[in-house]
C-alpha cells in the first residue's frame, strides 16, 4: 500500500476556548479543541497545527470504510469577524475533531516526526474531492 502526505487548507486557527498544554521542544497537547474560522474555500478536511477538523459527513465516511488511525470528538466552531466581512452568506456545515492516533506509513491515518499527515491509498480514495485545495504529494 502506498501512502501520501496531505496538507490540508488552513481556514483559521485557535479560538480562545481551546486547551492545550506546552512542554519545551514538544508540539502541544491539545485537551479541547475551538476552531475559528477566518475564510472557507470548501474542504472538508483542514489543519490547526497539531489538530485536524472534519465534515461530520466526512467523518461519517471514514467509520463506514473502516479506516484506521483516527477517532473523532466534539470540536467548539466559531467565526472571526473577518470571516463575516468577507463571507457573509457562507454557512458552514457541522464540524468535528478528528484525533490522528495512528502510526505514519502503517495506519491509514499518521502523522511524522513534523506533524504532517500522512495517508494510505485507502484514506485518500476516501478524502476524495473533498480536500481540492490540499497538497499532496508522496510520503
Amino acid at each position: 500500500m502506498k501512502f501520501h502526505q496531505v496538507e490540508p487548507e488552513v481556514a483559521g486557527g485557535w479560538g480562545e476556548g481551546t486547551v492545550a498544554r506546552r512542554e519545551p521542544g514538544r508540539p502541544p497537547v491539545v485537551e479541547r479543541l475551538h476552531h475559528v474560522f477566518d475564510g472557507w474555500m470548501g474542504d472538508e478536511l483542514l489543519e490547526t497545527t497539531p489538530c485536524f477538523i472534519v465534515t461530520e459527513g466526512l467523518a461519517e465516511a471514514i467509520r463506514a470504510a473502516g479506516l484506521s488511525g483516527v477517532t473523532f470528538d466534539a470540536v467548539e466552531v466559531g467565526v472571526s469577524e473577518t470571516f463575516v466581512e468577507l463571507q457573509p452568506a457562507t454557512v458552514l456545515p457541522s464540524w468535528v475533531w478528528m484525533k490522528v492516533e495512528g502510526v505514519a506509513g502503517r495506519d491509514d491515518f499518521g502523522l511524522s516526526p513534523a506533524l504532517i499527515l500522512v495517508v494510505s491509498d485507502r484514506a485518500l480514495a476516501v478524502l476524495g474531492d473533498r480536500i481540492v485545495e490540499a497538497v499532496v504529494s508522496p510520503f
